[in-house]
C-alpha cells in the first residue's frame, strides 16, 4: 500500500515514528542480553544506567557459576602471574567498593562485601620467600608470625602469604542484589530459554526462544558454561562442588575465630560475617553431570580440616554444585565477535564475580561508544584459531 493512500493521521504517525527512530536510535539502544547470571545482570545494569533499553533473557539455571563460588576477590591469592589477566583482575578489584556502594544504594540491600584480606598458608617452605608480584601489597609470614596472625591453623603450616587487599563478597547476596537492582531499574527480565541465535553472514538477525523470536539492535552473549550450545565458542563447563559449615550451638558467642579467607593449595575456607563458613571447591571435567559426590565432599572436608583442624567439630549446613565457564587458556572471552551486532562476555572461569564490574564497564564502553580498552584485545575470541565463526 502506498503511503499516500493511508489516512492522514496514520501517515503522520509513520513519519513521526520513523523520524524519532532515526534521531533517538543511537541514544536509546535496544540491547538484548542472553544470560541472566552475574555477568549478564552487571552488564544490564551498567547499560541501563547509561540510558540504554535492555532486555535480559534468562533460563534461570540454578547450576550457574554464581552458585559454584565463594565470592573471593583474590587476584593475588590466586597467584595470577604478571599479565593482562592480572591487570584486568586488579582493576576490577579496585572498582569493587564503589560498584557495591552503587548497587546497595539502588536496592537498600547488603552484599556481604568484606575487605578482610586473604591468607595463603603453605605446608612446605617455598624455594624463595618473596612476592613474585613485587609491586603489590603483600607480606610473607614465617611460622610464628602466621600462627599469631591467624590462630587455629594446622601445626603443619610453616608460613604463608598475607594479601591485605584481597577481599570477598557474599556471592548469593550479590546475585540477589543484582536481580533486585535490575527490577528497580525496570530492566525487562524474561525467563525464556534461548534455543538458537539466528545468524546470516556477519549479522545476528534475532534469537529463537521457547516462546517465539525476538530481535534487537545489539546482542550480548553472557551464558557462561552454556555459551557453546548457542555459538561455536570454546567454552565448556567445569563442575565445582562446595559445602558450608557453622560452629556448633554450644560454641560461646565470641567473635568469629576465623577473620580472613584461607586460600590453600587445593582448597579455600571463606568465613562470612554471620558465622557461616564456605568450603570449596572441586574442579571437575564431567560436562554437565549434576549433583554432589562422596568423593567431592570427602576431598573438600579432608583438605579443609587439614588446613584448619577446628572445622572437624563444626556442623555441616549445605552441599551444592555449579558449573564454571572454562576456556582452553582459562581466560575470559570479551569484546566484539565475528558478528557485527553481537558482543561476547563469557568464559570467566573462576573469576566471574571478581571481574563483573570491569566486564560491565568495558563492554558498555564498547557497545555505547565503540571505545575499546587496550586490555580487551588480550581476551578476544580470535586467539582461538578454530572459533568456527565467519570471518570479515
Amino acid at each position: 500500500m502506498r503511503k499516500s493512500s493511508l489516512p492522514l493521521a496514520a501517515s503522520f504517525y509513520i513519519d513521526y515514528h520513523n523520524f524519532f527512530e532515526e534521531i533517538l536510535g543511537e541514544i536509546l539502544t535496544d540491547i538484548l542480553i542472553i544470560g541472566g547470571g552475574i555477568i549478564g545482570l552487571s552488564l544490564a545494569i551498567e547499560l541501563k544506567l547509561r540510558g540504554a533499553q535492555v532486555t535480559i533473557l534468562s533460563s534461570e539455571s540454578h547450576q550457574a557459576a554464581a552458585t559454584a563460588a565463594a565470592g573471593m576477590l583474590a587476584p593475588q591469592a590466586e597467584n595470577i602471574p604478571p599479565s593482562p589477566m592480572l591487570d584486568l583482575c586488579l582493576q576490577s578489584r579496585a572498582l569493587y567498593p564503589e560498584w557495591i556502594g552503587k548497587l546497595e544504594t539502588i536496592t537498600g540491600l547488603t552484599t556481604g562485601y568484606w575487605p578482610c584480606g586473604i591468607l595463603s598458608p603453605v605446608y612446605e617452605q617455598p624455594e624463595v620467600t618473596y612476592n613474585k608480584q613485587l609491586t603489590l601489597n603483600s607480606q610473607w609470614l614465617d611460622k610464628d608470625a602466621i600462627h599469631q596472625h591467624q590462630p587455629g591453623l594446622s601445626n603443619e603450616i610453616i608460613g604463608g602469604w598475607w594479601y591485605p587487599n584481597d577481599a570477598q563478597v557474599d556471592n548469593r547476596a550479590l546475585f540477589q542484589t543484582l536481580q533486585i537492582a535490575a527490577k528497580k531499574l525496570k530492566i525487562d527480565i524474561s525467563q525464556e530459554r534461548v534455543e538458537e541465535i539466528i545468524r546470516s553472514g556477519t549479522k545476528v538477525l534475532g534469537v529463537k526462544t521457547s516462546s517465539g523470536e525476538l530481535q534487537a539492535n545489539h546482542y550480548i552473549l553472557a551464558t557462561g558454561a552454556w555459551s557453546n550450545q548457542l555459538l561455536p565458542v570454546p567454552v565448556y563447563p567445569k563442575k565445582g562442588q562446595m559445602l558450608s559449615v557453622c560452629p556448633p550451638p554450644e560454641t560461646p558467642p565470641i567473635i568469629q575465630q576465623l577473620q580472613m579467607v584461607l586460600f590453600g593449595d587445593e582448597s579455600y575456607i571463606v568465613p562470612r560475617k554471620d558465622g557461616q563458613i564456605i568450603i570449596g571447591a572441586t574442579s571437575e571435567n564431567v560436562n554437565f553431570t549434576p549433583g554432589n559426590t562422596p568423593w567431592g565432599i570427602q576431598a573438600l572436608l579432608s583438605r579443609a580440616i587439614r588446613l584448619y583442624p577446628e572445622l572437624q567439630h563444626y556442623l555441616i549446613q549445605e552441599f551444592w554444585w555449579g558449573f564454571r565457564p572454562a576456556t582452553p587458556d582459562e581466560l575470559p572471552i570479551l569484546g566484539y565477535s565475528a558478528w557485527d551486532n553481537l558482543t561476547l562476555a563469557t568464559g570467566h572461569y573462576r573469576n566471574g564475580i571478581l571481574l563483573a564490574p570491569v566486564t560491565a564497564i568495558m563492554i558498555a564502553d564498547w557497545i555505547e561508544q565503540h571505545k575499546s580498552d587496550p586490555l580487551l584485545s588480550h581476551f578476544h575470541y580470535s586467539r582461538f584459531a578454530d572459533s568456527g565463526a565467519p570471518h570479515h
